[in-house]
Parts: structure tokens; C-alpha cells; sequence
């Protein structure tokens, strides 16, 4: 796991065998000083800068990506707090994030059962457009006619959408069963694994307790198949050599509006959008205070503790509130 305190970026303009002038840029990191990274930045921009004159296919940038994407780069995150080797970043949209290089997190994510209401006033709207649709084309208003057929399409799917949604949210429980009953197989399939489930906004999250594990380890990958884990973070988890849990609340569950600046979330920020973000993360971590970002739930298996996973343990529940009796977010 790699996620370095301090990035830099060089840049430097070079001509390619088409005659025509680019800028390539490369970034630099590390954790000792910001003239440190300056220095890596100014060896990776060389490299690229050679390889592109001996004709390799080099691109001319790196995209900018915190950490979805980011192959074969380091975290690019803001990091709030350090404890041994777990760190906790601030991701793209704002919201902390605790990453270990081996303490396995798999999080268990259920379809979303997004909220649904099907009141009376639709269906009449619908009821009586259906009406006035032919009456008026019958008179000799088509351009009136048309307007209300649009309409009546317009409220068919807005109905057909809510109908979905509320078979999801009535679904949610027996997904969440379903769920729970895969770990439990695999817990029994695995009696000298520790295991401990919470529950979260959009599903489950397994905590493996009883020894560390490096994220390329058959084991793990294993374990995410039994579990039905989502892809993207099994390929985030290999290329980055890291397990990964959000520790605090979204900020749209929490009916914040607006964005913390830069959208992309890419660290380190430009001065002018020092003062907006701040003012960001001060509006959220207090809307974050009264939310949990997960519950835990029970444990299974064996029931001793690694020695090295229970400070990232005990860190975990502390920062997603875990054991409170607050909404999740």
C-alpha cells in the first residue's frame, strides 16, 4: 500500500515524431518532503520523456485519479489520520475512507431500494388526461391533444419506476437474508475464520479477524467470490495493495448540497480551492457526527483476535460510530 503525504507535478514540452509540440506531464510523490516529490516528478517526467524519443507509445499525461482507476499509481488522497500502517483519506466526494494492506474488508452491496410512493393523485392525473386527450383531439385541438398524451406517457413510466422501486425496497429483507446466508456458509465452510458483520446503507460489511492477509493472497480472492463481492473493489484491491472501508457517511444520504472542491477530488488542491473546501469538510463532518456508517451486527467464528488486526478493529468501529444507535449514511 502506497498512499505518499506529498505530490508534485513536472511538466515540459516536447515535439513527437509528427512534428508537433505537446506538453507531457508526470507527477512525483513522497512521504519525506514536498521537494522530494518535486524530485520524482522531475525523474518520472525524464523516463517519459526518453521513451517517447526512442518512439514507445507513451502518453502524454497521467490521468488524475484519487484512487478508483488509478492503476499503478499510489492513493491520491488527502490523508486525515495515521494510525501504525492504516490510513484514513479523504475520498472524491469527501467522506473518510480507512485503508490496510492487510487487514481484509469485504463490503456486500445489495441492490438499492430506493424510495417509493404511489399516491392516489398520479393515477388520477393519469385518469383524467386519458379524457382529455381524445376529447380534445375529437375538437380539434390536436396541438392540446398532444400535450396531454406527452404527459400521460411522461406519468406512465414516472409510475412504472416508482412500482420498481418499491418491489426493490420490499425485496431489500430477503436480499439482505440471502446475503447473511452466504457468509454464514462460507464462515462454516472456514471455522478458524473470525468474522465480524455489520450492516450498512447499501448492504453488509465482513471483517476478518483473525489474521492479516495480503490482497493478492488465493484466500481473499476466495473469500470475495463466496461472498459475491463487488469486482470493481477486487481489481482496486490488487492494484493498489490495499483493503479499503468507507468509515464516515455520504454526504447526499445525509441531504448535503453541494460539492467538495476539486470535483475530482485528486489531491493536492489549488490555493484558491483551500478556503471552499475547508468550509466543506467543516459543514459535513458536523452533518457526519450524527450518522453511522455502519452497525455492527454479530460475529462468527473463531473468536480470538489477531493482535495486529484489533487496533485497525477497534479504529474501524470507533470512526464508523459501529456500536451507536445512529441513522445510517
Amino acid at each position: 500500500m502506497l498512499i505518499p503525504r506529498y505530490w508534485a507535478e513536472a511538466q515540459a514540452r516536447h515535439q513527437n515524431r509528427h512534428r508537433h509540440w505537446v506538453t507531457v506531464r508526470r507527477a512525483g510523490w513522497s512521504d519525506t518532503s514536498p521537494a522530494d516529490a518535486a524530485r520524482h516528478a522531475q525523474e518520472r517526467l525524464q523516463h517519459a520523456l526518453a521513451r517517447r524519443q526512442a518512439g514507445a507509445n507513451e502518453p502524454a499525461r497521467e490521468p488524475r485519479v484519487p484512487y478508483n482507476g488509478a492503476d499503478g499509481m499510489p492513493i491520491r488522497e488527502e490523508i486525515v489520520a495515521r494510525q501504525g500502517n492504516a490510513i484514513v483519506t479523504r475520498n472524491s466526494y469527501g467522506a473518510r475512507c480507512l485503508n490496510t494492506p492487510d487487514v481484509l474488508f469485504a463490503d456486500i452491496d445489495l441492490p438499492h431500494p430506493a424510495s417509493a410512493s404511489l399516491g392516489c393523485q398520479p393515477l388520477l392525473m393519469l385518469a383524467a388526461l386519458s379524457v382529455a386527450a381524445p376529447m380534445a383531439y375529437a375538437t380539434g385541438h390536436a396541438p392540446l391533444a398532444a400535450v396531454a398524451l406527452g404527459l400521460m406517457v411522461a406519468l406512465a413510466v414516472w409510475q412504472w419506476l416508482q412500482l420498481r422501486r418499491q418491489r426493490h425496497a420490499l425485496a431489500r429483507p430477503v436480499q439482505e437474508q440471502a446475503a447473511l446466508a452466504r457468509v454464514h456458509a462460507f464462515a462454516q465452510s472456514r471455522p478458524a475464520w473470525g468474522l465480524r458483520i455489520y450492516r450498512t446503507p447499501a448492504g453488509l460489511r465482513v471483517l476478518v479477524t483473525h489474521q492479516r492477509f495480503a490482497p493478492d493472497d488465493p484466500a481473499v480472492s476466495e473469500c470475495f467470490e463466496a461472498l459475491g463481492v463487488d469486482p470493481t473493489y477486487r481489481r482496486m484491491c490488487l492494484r493498489q495493495r490495499c483493503f479499503r472501508a468507507r468509515v464516515s457517511a455520504k454526504p447526499w444520504r445525509m441531504g448535503m448540497t453541494g460539492r467538495i472542491r476539486p470535483g475530482t477530488g485528486a489531491w493536492p488542491v489549488a490555493p484558491e480551492d483551500e478556503g471552499p473546501r475547508a468550509a466543506w469538510v467543516a459543514r459535513y463532518e458536523a452533518a457526519a457526527r450524527g450518522h453511522a456508517a455502519c452497525a455492527f451486527m454479530h460475529a462468527l467464528g473463531a473468536p480470538l483476535t489477531d493482535t495486529h488486526v484489533q487496533p485497525v478493529l477497534d479504529w474501524h468501529d470507533e470512526l464508523c460510530q459501529a456500536h451507536s444507535a445512529l441513522p445510517l449514511a
